[in-house]
């Protein structure tokens, strides 16, 4: 057992609120603290996240993930009990990928058995949802359901709120989960939640960013709820690398500067887009690639993060671009000091 795996994180690291609203609201969502981990060297450095333009340099592209975040919970009602359905992702045949959880009496919900198949669960608006079958035969979390309405996005927005969990105080606007990046898509869809990565930027930082030479590349992958359980891997998701953005990667690796990705999601989109050699084309449509260091990354050089539950499957893709000691490091020192975990956390940044 090494020591990633042997990491425990403490229930009091957990970031309960924004830090927007923590200390008084004193700080801005720039407001949190920044590890820095390089592979080369093994050195780990402690920062402040308005640090960033510094730590980065002119020639270094920056690739961000645009994807809005949904209302994604919906309270409804199966047989004579509660419940809490998680919308996770609209599969291309009208049918979604949906997540049954049940209301914990605190305002937030606990895991539940998915299904049972056929039996229909009651929506807001008179609407209905049925279970069909599991989306993988290798567990029963996430199920595969037909829903009744007609305008799904709309229903969202009209019935659902942001999904949190129990180590989160309270609920919160949707606006705090959507990030200076994020747009409204063509279609309505968007991300079951948060991705996360990117919520410290402010429109002043990205300012401070491009004066420095640092260029922001835009991709799209809409993110499904988070794994629940132990190295439970990533689910199929959609994604979209344009034109520009293959350009812009292909021009900094040519001449040089690094691409560093804005979160796992903004990895799993570009490699998903690069070929053997690390070039990338635009692309889109379903990515199922899971990144782990035996297939390594091909174009991302560098990544920027948040904290991690060390049993996540994430954790290998992050293994995947800083390797297993600089990583181990990294998460020591992150508990040591105290930093705070989940998607209103502290971030890491992991260079070469």
């Amino acid at each position: 057992m090494t020591a990633l795996d042997a990491l425990r994180v403490p229930e009091e690291l957990a970031a309960r609120v924004p830090v927007e609203q923590r200390a008084g609201g004193a700080a801005g969502r720039d407001g949190v603290r920044l590890l820095v981990g390089r592979r080369a060297g093994g050195e780990v450095a402690h920062h402040a996240f308005g640090d960033l333009p510094e730590l980065l340099r002119a020639g270094d592209v920056l690739v961000v993930n645009t994807s809005r975040t949904l209302p994604a919970a919906v309270d409804a009602t199966l047989g004579e009990s509660p419940v809490v359905v998680h919308f996770s992702g609209l599969l291309d045949d009208g049918r979604w990928v949906v997540e049954l959880r049940t209301p914990d009496g605190r305002g937030t919900t606990r895991p539940r058995t998915g299904g049972p198949a056929g039996v229909a669960v009651a929506l807001p608006g008179g609407e209905r949802l049925v279970p069909q079958e599991p989306l993988s035969p290798c567990g029963e979390r996430l199920w595969v359901a037909r829903a009744s309405v007609a305008d799904a996005m709309a229903f969202l927005h009209r019935h659902g709120r942001p999904i949190r969990y129990a180590y989160t105080e309270r609920d919160q606007p949707a606006a705090a989960y959507r990030t200076v990046f994020s747009l409204p898509s063509a279609d309505g869809l968007g991300s079951a939640e948060m991705p996360s990565a990117a919520r410290p930027f402010t429109t002043g930082l990205v300012t401070a960013l491009v004066s420095r030479g640092v260029q922001i590349a835009p991709v799209v992958l809409h993110t499904g709820v988070s794994s629940g359980e132990a190295h439970e891997p990533p689910y199929p998701e959609r994604f979209s690398v344009p034109e520009s953005t293959a350009w812009l990667v292909n021009a900094a690796r040519a001449g040089g500067g690094r691409v560093v990705a804005v979160g796992t999601t903004a990895v799993r989109a570009l490699e998903t887009a690069a070929d053997a050699r690390g070039r990338v084309a635009a692309a889109g449509g379903w990515t199922d690639l899971v990144v782990t260091p035996e297939r390594g990354v091909r174009t991302v050089d560098g990544l920027l993060t948040g904290l991690h539950d060390p049993a996540a499957s994430h954790v290998l893709m992050l293994e995947a671009v800083a390797g297993r000691e600089l990583l181990e490091r990294v998460y020591d020192a992150a508990v040591g000091a105290g930093y705070l975990w989940h998607e209103f956390g502290d971030v890491n940044l992991l260079l070469p």
